[in-house]
């Protein structure tokens, strides 16, 4: 195991130079001169410009460029803005925020969608059945905006259950409502995706010699069922991590919480490229360390997957 953790971090390097190659060519490659965009309406100073692009390193090829960036990331430093502020500090103003609301909404769909997929799965074609698979369809066709803006409506504003925006309440009173708003689409497909793979995991042959050796039903669904069909549950749930933390920019704007994604939205349209490029790095390595905790995971869940 620590072999193939050690084969898995050092093909993570290749993966976050290409990645981050990539975010940062198509960032500084949009028009527009963002040294302008610091005078705003009015030509900035020559002098004064000429100086900024020496210093943030603008009049040097984009390779130079990257090869810098790329010095300051293994070194700790994810840039500064063109306005003298640390990346980092901007990072650890917003990182909390945006960290909260992920792991809310990750425990939200992670328990709601397994539970669901797996009642569904044990009562099919009943009732239960019926009603998950009709909520999971009305959930992944509803807009994250609409179904945000009617929460904060209903549960907000006509019956004060939650408040509206903000994280002034803090954890857990703010994160609920954007948790969950956050989680619907992500957990209707856990719930589907846990409904067909144990579906499956019942026919299969190991649970039916189970059966026939007089195991409680219990045990049979629980420790022999269960713990294999939920090997494509956590592959999607360590890859959805990630995208709950990228994904939250429209979650984040809907209930006005100064996370992380609301500050990558800032930052694109006042064309502070640095702040994206340091936010978006930061975002590919949580990318890589999920996928390595899945892949660790696997062998916990499965006896049968080895590591050479």
């Amino acid at each position: 195991m620590g072999r193939f953790v050690a084969r898995r971090l050092l093909q993570a390097i290749p993966v976050l130079i290409g990645a981050t190659f990539l975010i940062f060519c198509l960032v500084f490659a949009l028009p527009g001169d963002p040294i302008q965009a610091l005078a705003g309406d009015k030509r900035a100073d020559p002098n004064i410009a000429a100086m900024l692009r020496e210093q943030y390193h603008l009049n040097k090829p984009l390779y130079m460029q990257y090869l810098h960036y790329m010095g300051g990331i293994f070194t700790g430093d994810l840039g500064e803005t063109y306005t003298g502020r640390q990346v980092s500090e901007i990072v650890s103003e917003r990182f909390p925020v945006t960290l909260q609301l992920a792991l809310t909404a990750f425990g939200i769909e992670a328990v709601i969608g397994v539970l669901a997929g797996a009642m569904a799965a044990l009562r099919k074609g009943k009732f239960l059945d019926n009603v998950v698979l009709i909520s999971t369809l009305v959930l992944v066709s509803l807009p994250v905006f609409v179904l945000g803006s009617v929460l904060q409506l209903q549960l907000g504003v006509e019956w004060k259950l939650t408040p509206v925006a903000g994280v002034q309440d803090g954890w857990p009173t703010s994160y609920i409502l954007p948790g969950i708003v956050l989680a619907s689409t992500s957990m209707a497909y856990i719930a589907r995706l846990m409904r067909t793979s144990l579906m499956e995991a019942v026919r299969a042959d190991y649970v039916r010699t189970a059966v026939a050796k007089g195991l409680p039903q219990s045990r049979v669904i629980g420790f022999h069922a269960m713990r294999n069909s939920l090997i494509p549950v956590v592959t999607f749930l360590g890859m959805d991590l990630g995208a709950l933390m990228g994904g939250a920019i429209i979650t984040e704007r809907v209930f006005n919480l100064p996370g992380i994604g609301q500050q990558l939205a800032q930052s694109v349209y006042l064309r502070e490229q640095p702040v994206v490029v340091g936010l978006v790095t930061l975002l590919v390595l949580i990318y890589l360390v999920a996928n390595l905790v899945v892949d660790v995971l696997y062998a916990v869940l499965d006896p049968r997957i080895r590591y050479a």
